[in-house]
């Protein structure tokens, strides 16, 4: 929803072109608080209030729009103020922005940047989508270990305008290997030893990732060692930027948002869910849909093969729907929690001996416990109480195996490189539907004949 608080005072200001109040409203709050009571304007009318801001200040302001209300606006401004106003976004914004423009748009803005803006570009561009050259930003602190602390304030001092965060300084030697990591609150404190290098004072055990790793594999190290940024380095050890915060959020968010749709059976979607095609969000749900269609027949042939048994003894039908959703509800609860236990690193590939354990402790208590209801349900419908067994024994063993699939399954998908969240619950589900039918009919065969 917008907040519409200023919207009548904006429209006001820009109908009579008041520069005075346009630049103020422009500098006087949070950037992003700017932005959200922009949000109600027209694209031209945020676009005509954002030249009263400070080049930097406009790019800032900007960077808190929705990305494809970023796009639009680009797309049908002056290729002049567009490439101004690219030039001063961090460097890993900008590559996004670049990358989602008309080819025709790109050849109109990308001559009017600086020739470095533009090679940035490129050498960004050039990473692979997901990994951690193409999240980075190349606006890092670099500062050579021979420099003095007063020597490493002044140029932080020259550099800070042109960097996305300084509260990591990165120490490199002449040939931009990383050598050390140095605190903004570390440089500060070490002023009472004006005459100290950097290389005295930096921490020389640096938490880096090669630009080649998965996005996933940042997002870890980050969360592991809670650091505000990362440095991305190459195989020789060359710092080429670092991944912020606010960029491993969003592979977070993003990376959760891929495992729930696949843990609901849904081929992860590629864009917002409002701005998915129809026929693309069809192929992506109807595909595992007609794969659970044919797993789901497979429960039909089974219980096909066991037409005469089920004839004989007609009771047991009734209780169908109750050991299948009992297996199936077990197996998608033991998924799910493997599933995001090994999404969160909390489980690994050498852990299963354990998970397996506490899996058939807690199924069999589980399983009891719905036994015994079943139990009591059975005794008024089945015909004598050997036959009421049938219900309990079934029930213990389906949701036993219902766990164990549940928690095997995604850990032997991990081991196979797969990802886990694509053994779904529904996947799940279905497996033990079948298995459901069989060890039903097979207890009933051995209790009552």
């Amino acid at each position: 929803m917008f907040n519409t608080l200023f919207l009548p005072e904006l429209r006001e200001m820009l109908a009579s072109s008041n520069r005075a109040e346009l630049e103020e409203f422009c500098q006087t709050l949070n950037a992003g608080r700017t932005a959200e009571f922009m949000e109600g304007l027209a694209n031209e009318e945020v676009w005509q209030v954002l030249q009263f801001a400070p080049a930097n200040r406009r790019a800032e302001i900007f960077g808190y729009f929705e990305h494809e209300r970023q796009v639009a606006m680009l797309e049908t401004h002056e290729p002049r103020e567009a490439a101004e106003l690219i030039e001063q976004m961090p460097a890993d914004d900008r590559v996004d922005l670049i990358q989602d423009l008309t080819s025709d748009r790109v050849a109109l803005v990308l001559p009017l940047l600086p020739i470095g803006v533009r090679r940035d570009i490129q050498r960004l561009q050039s990473y692979q989508d997901g990994t951690a050259g193409a999240l980075m930003t190349s606006e890092v602190a670099m500062l050579e270990e021979h420099m003095t602390v007063k020597d490493a304030l002044d140029q932080l001092g020259r550099q800070s305008s042109e960097l996305e965060t300084i509260y990591y300084l990165y120490v490199v030697d002449t040939n931009n290997l990383l050598c050390g990591i140095v605190s903004t609150r570390q440089l500060v404190s070490s002023l009472k030893h004006p005459g100290l290098t950097l290389g005295e004072i930096m921490e020389s055990d640096v938490v880096a990732v090669l630009v080649s790793d998965d996005q996933e594999t940042v997002a870890e190290k980050v969360e592991r060692y809670n650091l505000l940024a990362i440095p991305v380095v190459d195989t020789g050890r060359q710092l080429l930027g670092i991944i912020t915060h606010d960029d491993v959020i969003d592979v977070v968010r993003e990376e959760l948002a891929e495992d729930a749709q696949r843990i609901a059976a849904v081929e992860p979607l590629e864009d917002n869910f409002l701005r998915v095609g129809l026929w693309t969000l069809c192929w992506k749900r109807g595909l595992w849909l007609t794969i659970l269609f044919f797993a789901a027949l497979l429960t039909a042939f089974a219980l096909r093969h066991y037409e005469a048994d089920l004839e004989k003894y007609a009771w047991l039908v009734w209780f169908i729907p109750l050991i299948i959703s009992a297996g199936g509800n077990s197996g998608s609860q033991s998924a799910t929690l493997v599933i995001t236990a090994m999404t969160s690193g909390e489980v690994r590939f050498r852990d299963w001996p354990v998970v397996l354990r506490r899996e058939i402790i807690v199924s069999l208590g589980l399983g009891s416990f719905l036994a015994m209801i079943g139990f009591s349900v059975a005794l008024f419908i089945a015909p004598s109480i050997r036959d009421a067994c049938v219900i309990p024994s079934t029930l213990l063993l389906v949701i036993v195996c219902g766990c164990l699939c549940g928690a095997t399954l995604p850990i032997a998908f991990k081991r196979l490189g797969l990802d886990p969240a694509m053994m779904s619950n529904p996947f799940v589900a279905g497996i033990v539907d079948i298995m459901g039918i069989v060890i039903y009919i097979n207890i009933a065969r051995l209790l009552i004949a």
